[in-house]
């Protein structure tokens, strides 16, 4: 219980409540892991949605383990990799923000019938779509290393609790884009300019993340 109490003298609670929320307005914008769990949804059911999202957030524990150990060494070794990884992030979300701004804001929907999968099968897709992504475990490496939130506990443990909080996020809104797709849909139709809004939340998000980072020490 000491121990406890003494881990969370040591957390710095702004920043890990600033990291839910980017990564809540993250899972909110437009991109293919969620627009794939609505399109699912739509077609096969909300326990089909539900599959598919459990499987996207089960592999983001991959490359979090890979973040965990390969980040965490670089710390103990070197301040200067350090601070070229946060830059590298900075640079790499800038970059995404450009992506974006580029991109069409437009949501395509494919809502045709198609055949339903078994719900394991789903799931296991969702796995492989998330860890099979290299571009997830780049973003996880532009993203994680500035929101350390404590000077004294381990590192390896705190990419751990922003991985947790990372899939915590994504489980909240994708699992209600699953149970809510039919209205979702519906809305989406109906208001052609939702998928600009959404565009510019992702890229305020990125480029807000982006100068954190900049600014940001370790």
């Amino acid at each position: 219980m000491h121990s406890l109490f003494l881990f969370l003298e040591t957390v710095n609670y702004p920043i890990l409540i600033g990291f839910f929320v980017s990564s809540l307005a993250l899972a909110i914008s437009p991109g293919p892991d969620n627009i794939f769990v609505l399109t699912q949804s739509i077609s096969n059911g909300t326990k089909s949605g539900l599959a598919t999202v459990f499987g996207l957030v089960s592999g983001c524990l991959v490359h979090t383990t890979l973040l965990a150990f390969g980040v965490s060494e670089i710390i103990k070794r070197s301040d200067t990799l350090f601070f070229a990884i946060k830059l590298f992030g900075a640079m790499y979300l800038l970059y995404l923000a450009y992506q974006v701004y580029r991109s069409d804001a437009s949501i395509a929907i494919d809502d045709k019938n198609r055949p339903a999968k078994p719900p394991m099968k789903l799931f296991w897709t969702g796995v492989t779509m998330n860890v099979l992504n290299p571009k997830v475990t780049i973003f996880f490496l532009a993203f994680f290393p500035g929101f350390l939130f404590s000077d004294e506990l381990n590192t390896v443990i705190q990419f751990y609790i922003l991985g947790l909080l990372f899939m915590l996020s994504a489980l909240i809104v994708f699992g209600a884009i699953a149970v809510l797709a039919g209205k979702i849909s519906k809305y989406l139709t109906r208001h052609k300019n939702a998928g600009v809004y959404l565009k510019w939340v992702q890229l305020v998000v990125f480029v807000g993340i982006a100068i954190y980072l900049f600014l940001s020490d370790k």
